[in-house]
């Protein structure tokens, strides 16, 4: 399954410039681990880097002007870190599958004469085959709407980044355009779109000889970002058994609907694991109501009558909708969870943050995680190496760095001093 690498944000809201794990110029930086969790106070940006990726998965999805007013963010000037003219930036450095080679997205997003957003930037690249080092290949390059893509999975071409990318572009445009025999066309697609607050990779990404754009498509509209709120989840939808659970949580009981049919020894698993963690739940299970509504019911051991998810607290939803998720059969390749530490006890966030690790760790089809917290509890359960501290400068944007760089952290660590408690002590926290 595809993992992340690393990622560099710039000029979203108070990530003014950000880099996590590592991007194709910064190999010696060791790369994102399978869960990755944010931690820091209130107000440092831990939502903003949250809303990061949704921003990027909403933009392919929707476009970039309706990506700047989804989700309340209030459009393009709102989101823009604060006295920055600049453009919004997004680099995301990944690998399709283990041994696969390296593929870095480039995303720009400015405002046009009116103010509105647009794509100014977009390009993929990848070193070819064999090549340990130097820049790689782009096999999509596009500047305002239009560019080159290069078809297969070896194609491509090298940008020299010292001169002015723009009119090396359009010089490149115009060879192929009079069919120089210097270039190879066949491989080669001029790129014009109609739409320039669109990402090209949605378009081409659909094209079956684009299949390097293809995959990447499909691994961003793979992702799940966890807006799960508990009255959702109690609400009563139409019965009907449905495979993954949705970002708000309000199918909850069709999933738990389709489990029970098609996966009941893999169902039963998850209700023997919530059984140990939240006692007293003997069984859950859905009961159709007569007018076609389907209806979450859980079985506590001291009671005859079940009770339906109406009644349940807060914390046994989430936790039940996380543990969910994470057996889905097909699992998203990328999860992302903004505090699951609301509404939990506090001696199920260490639980909940193994299980976390445990389906991250699973296997070369297991998902990545990603999660934000600032519960000590839940950072005790955590390593230095997948561990990273947001923090808030004087000038009010953000810095980001890895716990295992601080040496005094991880020999801690090492002696077995829990990550929350070094954090609550302010062991953490920069001098």
């Amino acid at each position: 399954m595809a993992k992340i690498e690393g990622i560099r944000i710039a000029n979203y809201r108070v990530l003014k410039d950000l880099t996590l794990g590592k991007l194709w110029n910064t190999q010696q930086v060791r790369p994102l681990t399978p869960m990755s969790v944010v931690i820091g106070k209130n107000g440092v940006g831990k939502s903003s880097l949250f809303d990061a990726f949704g921003f990027l998965a909403d933009c392919l999805k929707l476009g970039v002007e309706e990506a700047c007013d989804a989700r309340g963010r209030g459009g393009f000037d709102r989101i823009r870190s604060q006295g920055s003219d600049s453009a919004i930036r997004f680099e995301l450095h990944y690998r399709q599958g283990a041994g696969a080679r390296p593929i870095t997205y480039e995303l720009e997003i400015d405002g046009d004469d009116s103010g509105r957003p647009y794509v100014s930037r977009e390009r993929l690249r990848q070193r070819r085959k064999g090549q340990s080092h130097g820049r790689p290949f782009s096999f999509l390059m596009m500047r305002d709407g239009r560019g080159l893509a290069w078809k297969g999975e070896a194609q491509g071409r090298r940008f020299d980044e010292t001169r002015d990318a723009l009119s090396e572009l359009e010089s490149l445009i115009n060879l192929i355009e009079k069919g120089s025999p210097g270039e190879e066309t066949a491989e080669t697609e001029i790129v014009e779109l109609q739409d320039k607050r669109k990402l090209g990779i949605a378009t081409l990404g659909a094209l079956k000889q684009h299949s390097r754009i293809s995959s990447f498509r499909q691994f961003v509209e793979g992702w799940y970002l966890s807006y799960f709120t508990p009255d959702a989840a109690r609400s009563l939808p139409l019965a009907g058994p449905q495979k993954h659970l949705n970002v708000h949580g309000d199918n909850l009981g069709n999933v738990v609907q389709f489990m029970e049919r098609e996966h009941p020894d893999r169902f039963q698993g998850i209700l023997d694991r919530i059984a140990d963690k939240i006692p007293g739940i003997g069984h859950i299970g859905t009961k159709k109501s007569a007018d076609g509504r389907l209806l979450l019911r859980f079985s506590d051991r001291g009671f005859a009558d079940p009770f339906y998810a109406t009644q349940m607290s807060d914390g046994t939803l989430k936790v039940f909708a996380y543990l969910l998720m994470l057996e889905d059969p097909q699992p998203p390749p990328f999860i992302c969870i903004e505090e699951p530490e609301n509404g939990l006890y506090h001696k199920l966030l260490a639980v909940l943050a193994e299980e976390l690790r445990a389906h991250a760790t699973a296997g070369r089809d297991a998902p990545q995680v990603f999660v934000t917290t600032h519960q000590p509890y839940f950072v005790d359960a955590l390593k230095p190496d997948e561990t990273w501290i947001l923090e808030k400068q004087d000038n009010g944007f953000a810095t980001i760095r890895r716990a295992s760089d601080d040496p005094i952290v991880t020999a801690l660590w090492n002696e077995e001093l829990p990550l929350g408690g070094l954090w609550y002590s302010d062991y953490l926290d920069r001098k």
